[in-house]
C-alpha cells in the first residue's frame, strides 16, 4: 500500500491551516530566513502552531533551509533548525551540502529541487548521503520520473503538479544576480523570466520586439495524477508559497478532489498519507485562481505552446466574446454569468509594434450580460475574446470558512463492572469511563445514544459507526454521555497533538557523529563543468565537496551559463529542424536584448536538447 502526499505551499499560518482544512497531507513553509522565498518567512511560534494543527490529522510540515549560506550565516542556521525541530517540525528541505557538515538534530532532510535533480545518478547520490526525499526537477517527462524510480526504488520522490514555473533548471539560474544584483539562490529573485525583451540575431536584426519570450504558462497536472502516481512519485507539491489563501483554498481542494478519486479506484493500491476527509462549501474550479494558461509543460516529451510572451500576468478564464458595443456599456456571447466587482481582460494589439498587450478592466454593474465597466476600455472591440482573472462570486465563497476536515472514528460504548466506558479506533490506549449504576432501559436506546454521541460540531471529528454490545440496553442520562464524548475527545486531541509522525531519521544527533555526511559512499558527487555551478558559498559546503577553490557565482561571478533551460526559443519558433522545423534565415547567436540596451545570449545545445542563456559583457 503506498501513501499518496498532497503537499501545498503555506505562506503563513493562516494558509497553512487552509490548506490542512481543504485536504492537503503535508505542508512546506518557510521560516524567517535561509528560504527561497525570502518574501515568506514566518517565525518560530507560527510554525509550532502549524505543526500542532496539522498533526492531529497525522499531516506534515516541512520547513524551506533551501537558499546557499554564507560563512557568517551558518551558526545562525544550526540554530534555526534545532528550533524547528523543537517546534516538532516533520522535514527540512535544504539546498546547501554545508549543511550536512553540521551537528544536526535528528530531523528528516529532503534535498531541494535547487539541487539540480534530473538524473538518477544524482538521486542515486543524494540518496547515498541520507536524504530520505528528492524533489525533482519540473522539466521531467513521466518516463524520465518511471526511469529515476526504477533505477532508486527506495527514496521518495517529489514532484511539482500545479503552478508557476521556473524557466531555468532551479538552483542553475544566475540570472536575476547578474542583471539586478539579487540571487535567486537566496530567495531574492527578480524574476527576469517575466520581463519583456527582443530577439534580436548576430547582424542586429530584431526578429521579435518586446515580447515575454522567457515566460512560461503554468504547470497543470490535475488531470495527470495517476500517470505520475504509476511513475513512481509519491509526493504532488503545488506551487506558490507567496500565494493569498484563497489560491490556497482553490487549488488543494481540486487535487484533493482528483486523489481521493485515485485512492477510491485503487483502495488495494494507495491511500492518502493523513487522515481525515476535507468536505467543501464550493465547487473547486483552477480557471479561476490565478494563472498564466496552463501547460503539462513536459510530461509527455517536448511540446509547443508552454510559453505566455504575450503577458506574464493572471489571464483566468475564458468567459466569452464581446458581442455589441455601447457608449458605456457592453454585452457578451457565452454561457458565463457575472457580479459586479469581476476582473475581465482582453489582448487588444499594439498601435506601435503589432504585438498583443493585455489589457484589463473592472466591472461596475453586470446585468444579465450586459456589462457596465468603470470606464469603458479604449482598445475594447467587438468580436474580441474576453477572459475573467477576478471572480467576485469565487472570492466571496473562499473569502468564508469554505471546508471542515473530519477524522471519521468508530466509537465503542460498552459495561463496565461499574459504569460505563467510551473509546474509539483511533488507537485502543485510549479509554475514558464513568462510574453509573446500569439501569434497564424500557425501550431501545441505541439511536439516543448514537444521536448523543455524534454531537462533535466544532471538534477534528465525526462518528462513522458506534459499536455496542448485544445485549447494551441501558439507560444513560444525556449529562453522562456527554462527559463522555466531551472526555474521549479531549484525548484522542491529545494522543494526536503528542504522538510524533516523524519518519526514522538519517541524519544525526547532535551528541552522534559530525554529520550523515561523514558516512561512507560509493557514489560520486556530481560533476559540473563550470565551477560555479556547485553553488559552494561556505566553508563547510567547501569541506563537503573537498574543493578549496570552487566558489559561487554570487561570490565571484564567472562565464559560464545564467540560465539552462528546457524551454527552447528555436523550437517554438518553429525553427528546430532537430524536430521537423524549417531551416532559419537568421545569424546565430541570437541575443535577448532588455528595454535599457542591456543583452543576453543565447546557445542552443541541441545534443542535450536544451537552450542556454549567457551573459554579454
Amino acid at each position: 500500500m503506498r501513501n499518496l502526499e498532497l503537499l501545498a505551499p503555506a505562506k503563513n499560518l493562516e494558509c497553512g491551516i487552509a490548506a490542512i482544512n481543504h485536504g492537503a497531507d503535508a505542508v512546506y513553509i518557510g521560516a524567517s530566513q535561509f528560504g527561497a522565498r525570502a518574501a515568506a518567512g514566518n517565525d518560530i511560534e507560527d510554525i509550532r502552531q502549524l505543526c500542532q494543527y496539522a498533526h492531529r490529522y497525522s499531516a506534515r510540515v516541512y520547513v524551506t533551509v533551501n537558499t546557499i549560506l554564507y560563512d557568517d550565516e551558518l551558526d545562525a542556521t544550526l540554530q534555526l533548525i534545532r528550533d524547528l525541530y523543537n517546534a516538532r517540525v516533520d522535514g527540512l528541505l535544504i539546498q546547501d551540502m554545508g549543511v550536512l557538515q553540521m551537528h544536526l538534530p535528528p530531523i528528516e532532510l529532503h534535498a531541494s529541487t535547487q539541487t539540480d535533480n534530473r538524473t538518477a545518478d544524482k538521486v542515486r547520490w543524494l540518496q547515498s548521503l541520507g536524504f530520505k526525499r528528492v524533489v525533482l526537477a519540473r522539466e521531467l517527462s513521466a518516463k524520465e520520473i518511471a526511469v529515476i524510480h526504477e533505477a532508486v526504488p527506495d527514496i521518495e520522490l517529489e514532484v511539482f503538479v500545479h503552478g508557476a514555473l521556473c524557466v531555468s533548471y532551479s538552483g542553475q539560474c544566475y540570472a536575476s544576480q547578474h542583471l539586478c544584483g539579487r540571487s535567486a539562490n537566496r530567495g531574492q529573485c527578480a524574476q527576469v523570466c517575466r520581463m519583456q525583451f527582443d530577439l534580436v540575431d548576430n547582424d542586429g536584426r530584431e526578429l521579435i520586439h518586446q515580447r515575454h519570450l522567457l515566460s512560461l504558462k503554468d504547470l497543470n497536472q490535475s488531470h495527470h495524477l495517476e500517470e505520475l502516481i504509476e511513475a513512481g512519485a509519491t509526493s504532488f507539491k503545488i506551487e506558490g508559497r507567496l500565494k493569498d489563501v484563497t489560491y490556497v483554498k482553490n487549488v488543494v481542494a481540486t487535487y484533493s478532489r482528483q486523489l481521493d478519486n485515485i485512492v477510491r479506484l485503487h483502495p488495494d493500491l494507495y491511500q492518502r498519507s493523513s487522515r481525515g476527509r476535507s468536505h467543501h462549501t464550493f465547487a473547486p474550479n483552477l480557471d479561476k485562481t490565478f494563472n498564466r494558461g496552463f501547460t503539462t509543460y513536459f510530461l509527455h516529451g517536448r511540446q509547443q505552446g508552454i510559453f505566455s510572451p504575450d503577458t506574464p500576468k493572471a489571464i483566468g478564464e475564458y468567459v466569452g466574446t464581446v458581442k455589441e458595443m455601447r457608449r458605456d456599456s457592453f454585452n457578451v456571447a457565452g454561457t458565463a454569468t457575472f457580479a459586479n466587482g469581476d476582473g475581465l481582460c482582453f489582448f487588444a494589439v499594439s498601435t506601435t509594434g503589432g504585438e498583443r498587450q493585455l489589457e484589463g478592466f473592472r466591472i461596475n454593474r453586470a446585468e444579465g450580460n450586459r456589462l457596465y465597466p468603470q470606464q469603458m476600455p479604449r482598445n475594447l472591440r467587438a468580436g474580441m475574446a474576453l477572459y475573467r482573472n477576478h471572480d467576485m462570486e469565487m472570492e466571496r465563497q473562499l473569502s468564508r470558512p469554505s471546508a471542515e476536515r473530519k477524522i471519521p472514528v468508530t466509537m465503542y460504548l460498552a459495561a463496565t463492572s461499574d459504569g460505563f466506558s467510551l473509546s474509539s479506533d483511533l488507537t485502543s490506549a485510549i479509554t475514558v469511563s464513568v462510574n453509573a449504576p446500569h439501569e434497564q432501559a424500557q425501550k431501545p436506546q441505541y439511536d439516543n445514544i448514537l444521536r448523543q454521541l455524534s454531537r462533535l460540531g466544532g471538534t477534528a471529528y465525526e462518528c462513522a459507526d458506534l459499536k455496542v454490545q448485544p445485549d447494551f440496553n441501558y439507560f444513560i442520562p444525556a449529562s453522562l454521555l456527554s462527559d463522555l464524548r466531551r472526555r474521549l475527545v479531549e484525548a484522542m486531541d491529545k494522543h494526536l497533538s503528542t504522538t510524533p509522525i516523524h519518519h526514522t531519521p538519517t541524519t544525526a544527533a547532535p551528541e552522534g557523529p559530525t554529520s550523515v555526511a561523514d558516512a561512507t559512499t560509493s557514489q560520486e558527487p556530481p560533476h559540473y563543468p563550470i565551477p560555479y555551478l556547485y553553488n559552494i558559498a561556505n566553508q563547510l559546503s567547501r569541506q563537503f565537496y573537498d574543493a578549496d577553490t570552487l566558489t559561487a557565482y554570487e561570490l565571484r561571478g564567472g562565464d559560464g551559463p545564467l540560465m539552462q533551460c528546457r524551454h527552447c526559443l528555436r523550437f517554438e519558433l518553429g525553427y528546430c529542424v532537430k524536430h521537423g522545423g524549417k531551416q532559419s534565415k537568421w545569424r546565430e547567436p541570437l541575443f535577448l536584448r532588455l528595454a535599457d540596451g542591456r543583452r543576453l545570449r543565447l546557445e542552443f545545445d541541441c545534443k542535450h536538447c536544451q537552450m542556454n542563456v549567457y551573459a554579454v559583457r
